[in-house]
């Protein structure tokens, strides 16, 4: 069976069952990280952002409802299946209410818990095509590690300057409006200002800019957004 290549965050405090079901997703060649906390679990999103997650509801510290709540509002594309022990309505439904994108009840067979990872990931909008690394001006990029090396110095980019950098590459030469910024790489939020997105530029600019101040790179448009210029 041909591989999706796609990296899948395991959360779950079960040893046994987090075993088994590692040993299953990595037979059918994905890349699995497991971690039994929530809290150990946003870290690792933090370090690497998965192709999806799977996550117990039961957690020691902060349980699963909770860290979806908060994946959520930071990462609202990233696909999360619930696993739980309790098979009553209401718990599928408030999962399903903030943001879960399936739910599998336990007991469960790896097959069918595979194959709900296979049908979500294929569910995914198709995202702009971009290499992930890639040089332009006196920069090299990773940008699935999120690394940046300028003039031999390494620099770590945050996963939304790397996801602000990935979409105006995606686009060179095009102008994109900080509300198209919030919508793919934040996902967009009433609450949230345009000015998160300006912050993240006058970062990357102090990164990838010879002279931030009069950038290369990164154009300002003036009162809609930004454009990127190799």
């Amino acid at each position: 069976m041909e591989s999706l290549g796609a990296s899948i965050l395991f959360v779950e405090d079960d040893e046994t069952l987090a075993m088994g079901l590692e040993s299953a997703l990595e037979h059918e060649r994905f890349s699995v990280t497991h971690c039994d906390t929530a809290e150990a679990a946003l870290a690792a999103i933090e370090d690497d952002l998965p192709d999806l997650m799977i996550l117990d509801i039961m957690l020691p510290g902060m349980d699963g409802l909770s860290m979806l709540r908060k994946v959520k509002a930071s990462h609202p594309e990233l696909p999360i299946i619930l696993l739980t022990a309790k098979n009553t309505e209401f718990d599928r439904v408030l999962g399903l209410e903030l943001g879960a994108d399936d739910y599998v009840t336990k007991p469960f067979s790896s097959r069918e818990l595979v194959a709900r990872v296979r049908a979500r990931l294929r569910s995914r909008p198709a995202a702009p095509r971009t290499q992930d690394t890639l040089k332009f001006g006196h920069n090299e990029v990773d940008l699935r590690r999120r690394i940046l090396l300028r003039e031999g110095v390494e620099h770590r980019m945050t996963t939304h300057e790397a996801g602000v950098l990935r979409y105006l590459i995606a686009h060179t030469g095009r102008d994109v409006s900080r509300e198209e910024l919030l919508q793919n790489v934040w996902g967009y939020s009433p609450t949230m200002a345009t000015r998160t997105v300006d912050n993240q530029i006058l970062k990357l600019r102090k990164k990838i800019e010879d002279t931030p101040a009069d950038p290369r790179h990164i154009l300002t448009v003036h009162g809609m957004g930004y454009r990127f210029e190799a």
